[in-house]
């Protein structure tokens, strides 16, 4: 986990302080806490095949290989091993699909700094017709198996407000996202609401927050919601824990009956399809502003 931190909290896209400022927190304060903190969590989602972001992630290049007719897939992190260089090494061309949907220069641009100018790569596919149905595929599937709670909240990882007030196209796109799933699943404004979660340090960051719009929803007679995180394409962390164990329990301490969090697209046939659609789109890397 430390090793992990320090590579993604060195990353100037990530935290965008002064270095000078930043890095001796970062390795004075941060790295000597938050390891053993983050590492209790994901001992709360830890598996068997090991963790979730990982194995789905494998999963959805062989499934993705298999579609392809064995086209080389392959996958990589942006933090960790297999890591980006290394898998690009082993193929002789290459199309690069960030597997975040909606474009940050925290993310996808932190990616694409990594990538040789020649390499093709998807810059964002936050509003791409098969993206979106493979989303509304799983919400259908899920209320269908489950039954359907008065309220879908769709939560977004969260980004800075400053970054946003800068120009980062994010908080338009998860807005994006949000309306055309809102359309393809014919829900009106008042039975859905879009917020952000995953807020670290102390600045404002964009709103509302996941947690306390789940408890003030709960607290305001609201007894069953359903959240889905349509920025997220496979379970991990962030899904598990941050909105299956700790918002839940918060939803239901402040007076809410029933919770159900909605998996991720995952290894789902629709998103596997949609992979392979998305793909066709690539461009060659523009700089991230």
């Amino acid at each position: 986990m430390r090793r992990y931190l320090a590579e993604f909290l060195s990353d100037p896209r990530v935290v965008e302080l002064p270095r000078l400022l930043w890095l001796p927190i970062l390795h004075g304060i941060v790295l000597r806490t938050r390891p053993a903190k983050s590492a209790e969590k994901y001992r709360l989602v830890w598996t068997e095949e090991g963790s979730p972001l990982a194995f789905h992630t494998a999963r959805q290049a062989a499934l993705l290989r298999i579609l392809l007719k064995n086209v080389p897939v392959d996958h990589a992190m942006r933090y960790g091993e297999p890591g980006i260089k290394s898998t690009l090494e082993k193929m002789r061309e290459a199309v690069v699909v960030p597997l975040y949907p909606q474009f940050s220069n925290s993310t996808t641009g932190s990616v694409l700094d990594l990538l040789p100018k020649d390499v093709p790569a998807v810059r964002d596919f936050h509003d791409h017709p098969a993206y979106i149905d493979a989303l509304a595929a799983g919400v259908v599937k899920h209320w269908a198996e489950n039954g359907r709670g008065e309220k879908l909240v769709m939560s977004f990882h969260g980004l800075p407000q400053r970054a946003v007030d800068r120009g980062d196209p994010y908080e338009k796109q998860c807005r994006n996202t949000a309306r055309l799933l809102a359309e393809k699943l014919a829900l009106s404004g008042g039975e859905f609401a879009v917020t952000f979660q995953s807020r670290f340090g102390a600045a404002k960051w964009l709103r509302p927050y996941t947690q306390p719009t789940l408890v003030e929803l709960a607290r305001t007679g609201t007894g069953r919601v359903d959240v889905v995180c349509p920025g997220f394409v496979s379970d991990c962390l962030e899904t598990l824990e941050e909105i299956g164990i700790t918002a839940r329990a918060a939803f239901m301490a402040a007076g809410g009956r029933e919770f159900r969090l909605i998996p991720c697209l995952n290894e789902s046939p629709e998103w596997i399809d949609a992979l392979a659609h998305i793909a066709d789109g690539a461009t060659t890397p523009i700089a991230a502003h």
